[in-house]
C-alpha cells in the first residue's frame, strides 16, 4: 500500500510540474500622464510641459519644440521642417536626431547653479514619432527615445569618466500645444 501511495504521489508531482510553465515578462512604461519616459530605468513624468509649433513665414519653415520638467530633470525636443505650410498641424512621421540640426534632443539635470546639460545626443541616437496630430484641438500623441552622453575630463584634458543617460519608452499622450505664426 505504501508503494502504491508513493507511486501515485510521484505521478501527481510529475503532472503538476508539467503544468508549470516558465513565464517571460517584458517591462515597459505606460502612463495616463501627458509626457513621460523611463530615464535610466526609473519612470519619469513631466509636471511642467510646454509644446509649441511655430511657423516662420520668411523661411517657410515649421518648428515643433517641447520641454518637459519634473524631479530635477528636463527633456527637450525640437523638430524643424525646412519647407512647410502655414497650418497648425504637424506630419505623422518618424524623425531621427541628425547632424543637420533638424531634429535635436537634449537632457538636463538640476545642479547647484540650475539645469546642466547631461550630454549630447549624437545623430541617430534619438527618435520621435508623431502618431496622432489633431490640429483642431491642438493635441499631439507619439513616442520618443534618446541616448545622451557626456565625456568628463580632468584639468589636463584627460578623459576621466563618461556619463550616459538612456531615455526610453518616452511618450506624449494628447499633449496640448500652441500654434504660433510669424
Amino acid at each position: 500500500m505504501k508503494r502504491l501511495s508513493l507511486i501515485i504521489t510521484l505521478l501527481l508531482a510529475v503532472l503538476l510540474l508539467q503544468k508549470c510553465k516558465k513565464d517571460t515578462y517584458s517591462a515597459f512604461a505606460t502612463s495616463n500622464n501627458t509626457l513621460f519616459a523611463v530615464i535610466n530605468d526609473t519612470t519619469w513624468s513631466a509636471d511642467t510641459i510646454q509644446a509649441v509649433i511655430t511657423y516662420n513665414a520668411a523661411s517657410k519653415s515649421k518648428v515643433f519644440t517641447c520641454t518637459g520638467i519634473a524631479d530635477n530633470k528636463e527633456v527637450n525636443i525640437s523638430v524643424t521642417l525646412p519647407t512647410s505650410t502655414n497650418t497648425p498641424g504637424f506630419p505623422l512621421s518618424t524623425f531621427n536626431a541628425d547632424s543637420a540640426g533638424h531634429t535635436v534632443f537634449s537632457y538636463y539635470t538640476k545642479g547647484n547653479g540650475g539645469f546642466v546639460e547631461l550630454g549630447s545626443v549624437a545623430p541617430g541616437s534619438g527618435t520621435i514619432v508623431f502618431t496622432t496630430v489633431d490640429s483642431v484641438k491642438k493635441v499631439l500623441t507619439g513616442t520618443f527615445s534618446l541616448f545622451a552622453q557626456r565625456k568628463n575630463y580632468d584639468k589636463n584634458g584627460n578623459l576621466i569618466s563618461v556619463t550616459n543617460a538612456n531615455i526610453a519608452s518616452g511618450a506624449f499622450n494628447s499633449m496640448p500645444y500652441t500654434f504660433v505664426s510669424n
